[in-house]
């Protein structure tokens, strides 16, 4: 099979190479997919590159990229004939010590990591559902139904953030969102936030509150904690809880513990791929249903064939898409 892939860490031009790997066959618990899509998420770029924590490689060949999407072709032993033939989507392909992921033509991985994909919706669209859908739904729905609450959603314009605005509106919560701009404010309010907050010119803390009439918001699912956690202290309600899912703006902030006590606030740093497994086939449960039910907006930011893999990567390093990055195998 065709399929791109880095033997050392480094930059994209640098480390990747495309070329023919061997095609891989369904194992016991596990189908094969022919891959019509891969998504290239912030997480796969630092991967490769040896960014933050990303400081060892999962074998001594990875093919990058852990989200997926296209037809199930094959199935292992034990698994049911019913997947043969069925479109789904598929989460964590290049993570937990798997090192072959979706930048190729076929992937093989357990057939719980995969989810029937609805014919109305594009692979490319079921290519931005793993990580950026389903870090979405954990963020607002960690600490239970968000019916009638209100939700602050950083970074609304973002992949993550566009799915969790659309999420904590399809549940029944009002949403304001954190944009950087005109453009990125009406992205966010498609997605249906009901107010947005520009945070390079107002005060994100103050605003939220003249908003929620000087209530605050019971939940932050927050793109930087370390960079907003002023912002967050100024509007979190008591008994409020924050999830976030990246915290760039200060890795290891200083945490203000006696603040965020007398809120009785719950903090919950996370990252999707080592979720307790409960949660993320709550997950897949969820984003089905979601499917089914709404009007959903999808967000493809670009389109690559598999030899332009480098260009796809360097397009999420030069952090100004709107969207998620997409990987054509089979182009």
């Amino acid at each position: 099979m065709r399929a791109a892939w880095y033997e050392r860490l480094g930059s994209a031009a640098e480390v990747i190479g495309v070329g023919e790997q061997p095609t891989p066959s369904a194992g016991p618990g596990e189908v094969r997919v022919k891959l019509q899509a891969s998504g290239v998420n912030p997480a796969d770029v630092k991967r490769r590159s040896g960014l933050a924590r990303y400081t060892s490689m999962d074998g001594p060949l990875v093919i990058p990229n852990s989200d997926g999407a296209g037809i199930v072709d094959q199935v292992g032993a034990g698994v049911g004939d019913h997947w043969l033939g069925q479109r789904v989507w598929l989460y964590n392909g290049q993570r937990g010590g798997r090192a072959l992921g979706t930048a190729a033509e076929y992937i093989a991985l357990d057939a719980g990591l995969v989810t029937p994909l609805a014919d109305d919706v594009s692979f490319s669209a079921g290519a931005c559902l793993g990580i950026p859908g389903m870090t979405a739904h954990y963020g607002v729905f960690s600490d239970g139904p968000v019916r009638g609450k209100t939700v602050l959603v950083t970074g609304g314009a973002g992949a993550v953030g566009h799915y969790a605005i659309q999420l904590a509106t399809w549940a029944g919560a009002k949403v304001i969102a954190t944009v950087s701009g005109p453009e990125k404010a009406a992205e966010a309010e498609a997605a249906g936030a009901e107010a947005t907050v520009n945070y390079r010119n107002q005060d994100v803390g103050k605003a939220v509150l003249d908003l929620t009439d000087g209530a605050g918001v019971d939940r932050i699912v927050d793109v930087d904690f370390g960079g907003n956690l002023a912002a967050t202290l100024a509007c979190l309600k008591l008994n409020g809880v924050v999830t976030a899912y990246a915290s760039d703006g200060d890795l290891n902030p200083a945490i203000p513990f006696g603040a965020l006590m007398g809120r009785n606030a719950t903090l919950r740093p996370f990252v999707l791929n080592v979720l307790p497994l409960s949660a993320r086939q709550a997950a897949q449960r969820d984003i089905t249903r979601w499917l089914e039910e709404a009007d959903a907006i999808h967000r493809v930011a670009d389109s690559y064939p598999l030899n332009q893999i480098v260009a796809a990567h360097e397009a999420v390093e030069a952090l100004n898409k709107l969207g998620t990055v997409i990987v054509e195998p089979h182009r």
